[in-house]
């Protein structure tokens, strides 16, 4: 809730004890936004929840609470009962105003708040295999977890950023393997290629850079050597590459967990995760497999956790990395996986319950495929390397800012169709230009030469525009807007956000001379509010990693 509605709820609270000797809770007041701006800034409807347990009618109820609180609500410019049972707030200008110096106090700390107190959370996402570069679908989990992160630190919690890095598999062989054959066609040299292997362009390039580098010694050194030299290094470059183009799509890792981890020391990890679930019952045998009774925790059908040749599933070591995310202080796990991955969710949870773990541990968001458009017509191929369309040839193409912003713009449960067009365009239909577009309009008002010294005011009783009141609502509401989109885990609820904010500066900004050289005072606190706009819309872009223009453009 933003501020005013903390108040509006303690003052609807303190209202309805004084008048009915009830003590009402959340469930009982929902402070909402009128559809209609002229019925007031806000309402509630707790005379409606109330009429059943008082026995009275609701329209009776609210008369009485809005005479008690136009009484006792000194932000309120009325207070007023409507039917079917609301009680409408509207707020006094000044009472919105002063919004303007908290704003200008907090700066860059505007919207933070702390309604994650503190909560440990560790978010895994990305967790691309080191195999190759990161493409759009990437792109789209990369940005939307980096955002959940950002929103979650600046709510209070205490979060871990992680990739969990596969490279325990057959696809780190096969990458080997790949590199190996690239490595031998450098020299002339036959060696096959695996079907199943890396055939783009990346594994070349890396094959001709260990070719440059050692030249042709491998061609006849051990083989078992060869391999895992080439593996290791393989999956160094490929991890690298992959942390340079986060990097360059501004997504910070605190943490690389590697799958290989839990097979050191013998599967010291993996081992000690399956002792405790044979101890608790939770493991038999069959067929010369080792079985996991997820059934009885709400699977579809039990897990094979050891084949019967001796290998392991890929489950196995993934629950114990998620009961070492948990061993190591982080009681809240986010995962964000492909949207193929639904089966898994219930599978994981299930191993977790039944290794005594609350059944909210492991919370997911899958993420649904991504359509690259051009035209109308789909995007498959990249142009420059004819394989899958990379993050940074995207980000390349239309931008940082316009990709993060539009890979978070929809929610990950539904399909995207990206518009690159639409993306790379310079007019108000581009959402991303649209935002930054009102801030560096707003620059360029405080960086008339004719403007004097702001100076700041006690009271800002001089905004009485209905536009200005709107906007600084907005501005008010812009915490809770942080703490919301935080706990659900949906940045698509900040573009929004930040949409109807600037669709409403542009609409003020086009009806408004925000410097009026007949009239000093009204200037100075129009500079303010621009100023306070400014702050909140530049948190708000950096809550989605998208950055304010500081040149007109």
């Amino acid at each position: 809730m933003s501020d005013f509605e903390q108040k509006i709820f303690a003052a609807v609270q303190q209202a309805i004890g004084e008048e009915y000797g009830i003590e009402a809770d959340s469930g009982v007041i929902v402070v909402e936004t009128p559809p209609d701006p002229k019925m007031g800034d806000y309402a509630v409807s707790a005379a409606m929840r109330l009429a059943k347990t008082l026995r009275k009618n609701p329209m009776v109820i609210a008369e009485a609470l809005a005479a008690r609180l136009a009484e006792t609500f000194p932000e309120a410019e009325s207070v007023t009962a409507a039917r079917p049972g609301f009680i409408n707030f509207k707020l006094k200008s000044s009472a919105l105003a002063s919004l303007i110096n908290t704003v200008l106090d907090a700066g860059a700390d505007y919207g933070k708040n702390n309604s994650g107190q503190g909560r440990r959370v560790l978010v895994e996402w990305v967790s691309v295999n080191p195999t190759g570069e990161l493409h759009c679908g990437h792109a789209r989990n990369a940005a939307w977890g980096d955002c959940i992160c950002r929103l979650m630190e600046a709510s209070g919690y205490d979060v871990l950023r992680e990739y969990y890095v596969n490279d325990a598999g057959n696809q780190i062989v096969m990458l080997g393997e790949s590199l190996i054959s690239r490595y031998f066609e450098h020299f002339g040299k036959d060696y096959p290629l695996p079907e199943n292997g890396y055939h783009a362009e990346d594994v070349r390039a890396i094959a001709e850079e260990i070719a440059a580098a050692d030249g042709d010694k491998w061609l006849t050194a051990d083989p078992g050597e060869r391999l895992s030299y080439f593996m290791e290094e393989g999956k160094q470059r490929e991890l690298a590459k992959i942390e340079r183009d986060l990097q360059f799509f501004r997504v910070r890792m605190d943490s690389w967990m590697h799958e290989t981890f839990f097979y050191a020391d013998d599967k010291k990890r993996i081992r000690a995760c399956l002792d405790e679930m044979r101890a608790r019952g939770l493991l038999y045998e069959q067929d010369g497999a080792l079985w996991f009774r997820s059934t009885d925790f709400g699977d579809d059908k039990d897990r094979v956790l050891q084949k019967s040749d001796g290998t392991l599933a890929y489950i196995t070591p993934d629950i114990a990395n998620h009961m070492y995310k948990v061993e190591r202080g982080y009681p809240e796990l986010v995962d964000l996986w492909g949207a193929d991955h639904h089966s898994y969710v219930t599978r994981m949870r299930a191993a977790l319950t039944a290794l005594g773990c609350p059944k909210d541990t492991l919370q997911v968001d899958l993420i649904q495929m991504v359509r690259m458009m051009e035209n109308g017509e789909e995007v498959k191929m990249s142009k420059r390397t004819g394989n899958a369309v990379t993050l940074r040839e995207v980000c390349e193409d239309i931008g940082v800012d316009a990709a993060r912003w539009f890979f978070v713009s929809k929610d990950v449960a539904s399909h995207m169709d990206f518009d690159l067009g639409l993306a790379r365009s310079q007019t108000s239909d581009n959402p991303v230009f649209y935002a930054q577009y009102a801030y560096s309009r707003m620059r360029s008002i405080l960086a008339k030469p004719e403007l004097p010294p702001f100076h700041r005011e006690e009271s800002y009783d001089r905004l009485t525009d209905e536009k200005e009141l709107r906007l600084l609502k907005l501005i008010g509401e812009f915490p809770a807007e942080v703490a919301n989109d935080a706990a659900q885990r949906r940045p698509n609820q900040m573009t929004d956000y930040i949409l109807s904010l600037v669709r409403l500066y542009h609409s003020y900004y086009n009806q408004t001379y925000v410097i009026n050289p007949d009239d000093p005072a009204l200037t100075n606190q129009r500079v303010g509010l621009v100023k306070a706009l400014m702050i909140t819309l530049k948190n708000a872009l950096n809550l989605i990693g998208v950055e304010a223009p500081e040149t007109r453009m």
